[in-house]
């Protein structure tokens, strides 16, 4: 699995925490979903939470990190942080890459004019299904953050 792994209560006990760094390989996005889910289940998160919003925002997150954050390098990894207490989750992707201009990317694929783009897809679905998306500065990359209120 990953290569450094890290899940469970904090020392208060009030919020559950996925740390984990992962080769920056696809196949490992399933099973970092399901190690946050279940976190999110743990802390009776909706089940339209657990069916949707988090593991399609997160998909695209890893996603995007993996394959155009650090350009598909087996060489790099990618960093993914998640707190999740009784309030809300948020949920912190990092890449190794040169970094993005979130707002750029901020496209609505749905109208006429973008339908065939191929871009931008990701980002729209992870702000529809999240509460808030943001773009931090990270000393070796990038670093989207996610923040999802529990209903």
């Amino acid at each position: 699995m990953p290569r450094t792994e890290r899940h469970g209560r904090s020392p208060d006990g009030r919020v559950r925490v996925v740390d984990v760094e992962i080769p920056n390989d696809v196949r490992y996005i399933e099973k970092v979903v399901e190690l946050v889910r279940r976190e999110c289940q743990v802390m009776a998160y909706g089940q339209r939470q657990l069916m949707l919003n988090v593991p399609v925002a997160l998909t695209e997150a890893l996603s995007n990190a993996i394959l155009r954050g650090n350009r598909d390098d087996p060489a790099k990894h990618v960093h993914v942080r998640a707190e999740v207490d009784a309030e809300r989750l948020v949920v912190e992707v990092g890449d190794e890459g040169a970094g993005f201009d979130l707002e750029a990317f901020l496209i609505d694929p749905t109208t006429p004019e973008n339908l065939g783009r191929e871009d931008g897809r990701g980002l729209f679905l992870m702000r529809k299904l999240m509460d808030h998306v943001e773009r931090l500065e990270a000393p070796r990359g990038s670093v989207v953050r996610m923040t999802l209120h529990r209903e």
